[in-house]
């Protein structure tokens, strides 16, 4: 999942945050929320206040390629499958499930008496039961050109049909109905069994019904709402929808009629209302925390880090009090190079870029120590589970970068064309990476470098179709498995036409690296498929596709009356378990 964090450059006042945020420093509305008891010493009852630094695009599934969106969507709609927090998958929508023993089909058995939220989409407002139906429209709409999808990719050529009714809507984009109706491969077996078959067999898919592309929803929610639907989700998770105010919040509420149970038999969730507001300064966030007008604050800014995190990744000083989570993170960032431009064709330009940049320089002094290690390695994390050794990468080597760049006909950066960086609008700790690196490629290249800040929508979109010859960008894992990362560099993405590559953005093409990638996708035994992604990524790296700059490890404090909060290493957020622990103890 692409990842565009975004802040702002100033620090606002307490009063001023006021009004922005329109009184989320008023914490008169938890305290007045009577809190109601329930088993083994916990509580319901409560506001969960959380800020997002990056905007929210959308809750239409089909469309959400963001954190933002994807953290807020996670608590309305739910998977067949979900990760725990040991990336482990597990049951949520499917009570169980069964792979065949080719590989070729897996079958989903459903719970029972799942609920949509409440809605006006249902006759009377009243939601109704979900059921195996729910689940095929979902996945069809996911293979559907008319509903402009960014997720069809991961099931065509995979399973049975999703390729052809992906090319039947797109011929009938103008208007009429596809000659074929619905994917083939994804069967309604009866009310509470929905079955997946696939064309052969491929080892990643059984994290494919835990995409956040996946959440259930059902067909009057999208009939009612139409090209709307994104404004008005409708699901079966432990919240349900309220309002959104773009640029400023969004509200949930508890959804009474939830399916889920805790281990002491508690019906969840126990938070009354989550409200995510939208500051794009991170300092501003930090600060609203310190207020306690945030339960929760996810990125520490840099310069604050070495006074809230000693060196045992402890709190200290004020901020002993907060509880931190510090987990190493399924994260990459990276500078894209899109390999087919002008800038970026020849190899030892891309390698030359690499190899200027001091990696760990800007990790001490630009980050202050808030990442998990420098981008020295191939694009899969070292936080992988199971990959074994890091692929070998680029190291900070500014003479042989000079060497590589008077070789391709620049010594110096002599007569390079000019060249932009973009990024995402806002400040914090992107543009101080960002114009680190300026300085570093001017230093060590003699090439300058312009930044260019765009609206986070905008950059995306730009990114996407290839009009950003150089940028910044960031991927988590969508699932704990190396073909999410190394989907990125797999030239069979890159469309034909020079159209729309929103996967592999920097357009990298290798026969070699595909064809061991080919074979790593449909290799069923984890070990050996592992091995040959290791070979592939090996190969791509060689080829210098991308700047790897860091991996990331994320840091979040929470305040000290938030209980069984609960996070991984892909940030898959749940909130249904969190319960607020009375002020007085």
């Amino acid at each position: 999942m692409k990842n565009v964090f975004t802040t702002a450059a100033i620090v606002l006042t307490v009063g001023v945050l006021g009004l922005v945020l329109g009184g989320c420093g008023d914490n008169k509305e938890q305290n007045t929320v009577p809190a109601r008891q329930a088993n083994g010493g916990k509580q319901y009852g409560g506001i969960f206040r959380v800020n997002e630094v990056g905007e929210m695009r959308g809750l239409d599934p089909t469309g959400i390629n963001d954190v933002t969106s994807h953290h807020i969507a996670h608590q309305i709609y739910e998977n067949l499958l979900d990760l725990d927090e040991n990336l482990q998958l597990t049951p949520t929508l499917a009570e169980r499930w069964e792979v065949s023993t080719d590989g070729l089909a897996y079958t989903y058995f459903l719970r029972k008496g799942v609920l949509f939220h409440d809605n006006e989409c249902f006759p009377e407002g009243k939601g109704r039961e979900m059921k195996a139906s729910d689940v095929k429209f979902t996945y069809d709409r996911i293979c559907d050109a008319r509903a402009k999808p960014r997720g069809a990719e991961y099931f065509k050529g995979k399973v049975v049909g999703a390729e052809e009714y992906f090319m039947a809507t797109q011929q009938v984009m103008n208007g009429g109905n596809p000659a074929i109706q619905g994917v083939s491969g994804f069967e309604i077996v009866d009310d509470y069994t929905f079955r997946i078959r696939l064309i052969k067999p491929f080892g990643p898919f059984e994290y494919y019904v835990a995409l956040g592309m996946t959440y259930v929803y059902p067909p009057e929610a999208v009939k009612h709402y139409g090209e709307n639907f994104f404004q008005h989700p409708v699901g079966t998770g432990p919240f349900y929808f309220s309002s959104w105010t773009p640029d400023r919040e969004c509200i949930l509420q508890q959804w009474s009629k939830y399916w889920g149970k805790d281990d002491k038999g508690n019906q969840l969730p126990f938070l009354d209302k989550i409200v995510f507001s939208f500051m794009k300064d991170e300092k501003s966030q930090l600060l609203e925390f310190r207020q306690g007008n945030l339960d929760e604050c996810y990125r520490i800014p840099s310069e604050f880090f070495p006074e809230i995190v000693g060196e045992n990744k402890k709190t200290k000083g004020e901020y002993a009090k907060f509880t931190l989570f510090a987990v190493p993170a399924l994260s990459t960032q990276f500078y894209g190079m899109i390999n087919t431009s002008k800038e970026f064709s020849d190899i030892r330009i891309r390698k030359a870029f690499s190899m200027a940049i001091d990696r760990e320089r800007i990790i001490k002094y630009v980050l202050k120590g808030q990442a998990a290690s420098p981008g020295h390695y191939g694009i899969v994390p070292p936080a992988m589970p199971g990959y074994g050794e890091v692929t070998p990468g680029y190291t900070f080597n500014p003479q042989q970068a000079q060497k590589l760049l008077a070789e391709a006909g620049f010594p110096q950066g002599k007569n390079f064309p000019p060249i932009t960086l973009q990024l995402n609008n806002g400040g914090g700790r992107n543009l101080q990476i960002a114009e680190a690196i300026q300085s570093q490629i001017q230093e060590n290249l003699g090439i300058k470098v312009q930044l260019k800040q765009v609206e986070f929508a905008k950059h995306l979109d730009e990114v996407d179709a290839g009009r950003a010859s150089f940028y910044r960008l960031g991927w988590i894992a969508d699932y704990p498995d190396p073909e999410n990362f190394l989907n990125l560099l797999y030239g069979k993405l890159v469309p034909p036409n020079g159209g729309i590559s929103p996967i592999n953005t920097v357009r990298f093409q290798n026969e070699s690296f595909d064809a061991l990638f080919d074979k790593a996708l449909f290799t069923t035994d984890r070990d050996e498929r592992l091995a040959l992604y290791k070979q592939a990524e090996k190969i791509a790296m060689e080829y210098a596709p991308m700047m790897i700059i860091f991996h990331d490890e994320d840091y979040r404090l929470v305040q000290p009356d938030i209980q069984d909060y609960r996070n991984n290493a892909m940030d898959r957020r749940v909130y249904k378990w969190i319960w607020k622990k009375p002020k007085s103890e």
